[in-house]
C-alpha cells in the first residue's frame, strides 16, 4: 500500500475561492472585513508571514490594516494599540503575531483581544468557548486539519484519533475539534509512555511537536489517515515530525511537508475574518 498525498496547497485554494465569495457577497451588503495584523520587532520571519497574511487577504477582498511596532515597544504600547484595534469598527480581525519579544507577556496581550475579533482563536474565553462546546473562533491550524479529513471524506465519528503534542496553540484545540466531531481522542505528550504503540493504534493520526521524524512506520496503523503538523529544517530541507517515507507505505492517506498543513492556516485565518465580520452585523 502506498498512501494517497493530501495535497494541502489545492484544499487551502478551494476555501479561498470560498472565502472570496463570502466576501464579494458581504461587500455587496455593505459590510467590509478588515483584518489587522500587529508585528512587534523585526523578526525576519515574522515578518515573511505577515506579510504572506496581508497579500492572501488583499487577494481574496478584505481589508488589510498592517500595524508594526518597534523591538523595544512596551506592554502598554502595545496594549494600547490592540484596544485601539478592538474599538475600530473597520477591524473585523485581529491577529498579534507570535512570538513576541521576551519583555512582552504575549498571553496577557493576547487575552486582551476583543474575543470576537480573536481571528487566531487563542483568547481565554475562546478557548474556554472551544471546551465548552458554544459558538466562537477557532484556532486556524485545528481547523484546517478539520478541513483537510472533510476534503478527504474521512468519517470521524467513534474513529479512533490520536494527537501528539499538547500546546495551547494547537493539540488541545485539536482535541476539541475531534471530540465535537465524536472521534474517541488520546492526546499524548512527552511523558507518554510507548508513544509508538499508542499511535499504532489511531485511524486518524495527528502529531504536531516539532521533533523531526520523531514517529516511524512503528506508529501508523495501516489503513489510516496520517496529518503531519511538524515543521523541522534540517540539512535536506523541510521535514515533518513523521518518517514521511516509511509512513506513507502503512497509511491510506498522508500529508507531505510542505504543502500539506501549512497553506491551510492563512486560508483558515480569512475564512475566521469573514466569520467574525458576519458575526459582527447579527444582533446580540
Amino acid at each position: 500500500m502506498t498512501a494517497r498525498i493530501i495535497d494541502g496547497k489545492a484544499a487551502a485554494e478551494r476555501v479561498r475561492e470560498r472565502v472570496a465569495g463570502e466576501v464579494a457577497e458581504l461587500v455587496a451588503a455593505g459590510i467590509h472585513p478588515g483584518l489587522a495584523t500587529v508585528l512587534v520587532g523585526d523578526d525576519p520571519a515574522s515578518a515573511v508571514y505577515v506579510g504572506g497574511k496581508q497579500r492572501a487577504s488583499e487577494a481574496v477582498g478584505i481589508a488589510g490594516f498592517d500595524h508594526r511596532l518597534p523591538a523595544d515597544a512596551s506592554d502598554d504600547q502595545v496594549a494600547a494599540l490592540l484596544d485601539e484595534l478592538n474599538a475600530d469598527g473597520r477591524v473585523s480581525g485581529i491577529l498579534l503575531q507570535l512570538p513576541l519579544p521576551g519583555h512582552l507577556d504575549g498571553s496577557a496581550l493576547t487575552a486582551r483581544i476583543d474575543p470576537d475579533k480573536d481571528v487566531d482563536g487563542l483568547t481565554p474565553l475562546n478557548a474556554g468557548r472551544l471546551a465548552l462546546g458554544q459558538e466562537g473562533l477557532r484556532p486556524c491550524t485545528p481547523l484546517g486539519v478539520m478541513e483537510l479529513l472533510a476534503g478527504e471524506g474521512v468519517e470521524l465519528g467513534g474513529a479512533e484519533a490520536v494527537v501528539v503534542g499538547r500546546s495551547n496553540l494547537f493539540g488541545k484545540p485539536m482535541a476539541q475539534l475531534l471530540l465535537v466531531a465524536n472521534a474517541t481522542v488520546t492526546l499524548c505528550h512527552s511523558r507518554t509512555r510507548d508513544l509508538a504503540a499508542v499511535c499504532a493504534r489511531a485511524e486518524v493520526l495527528i502529531a504536531a511537536v516539532g521533533r523531526a521524524r520523531l514517529l516511524g512506520a512503528d506508529a501508523v496503523k495501516p489503513g489510516s489517515v496520517v496529518i503531519d503538523v511538524g515543521m523541522n529544517r534540517l540539512a535536506e530541507g523541510l521535514v515533518g515530525d513523521i518518517d514521511f517515507e516509511a509512513a506513507r507505505e502503512r497509511a491510506a492517506a498522508i500529508t507531505p511537508v510542505p504543502g500539506g498543513v501549512g497553506p491551510m492556516t492563512i486560508a483558515c485565518l480569512l475564512e475566521n475574518t469573514v466569520r467574525a465580520a458576519r458575526r459582527a452585523t447579527v444582533p446580540a
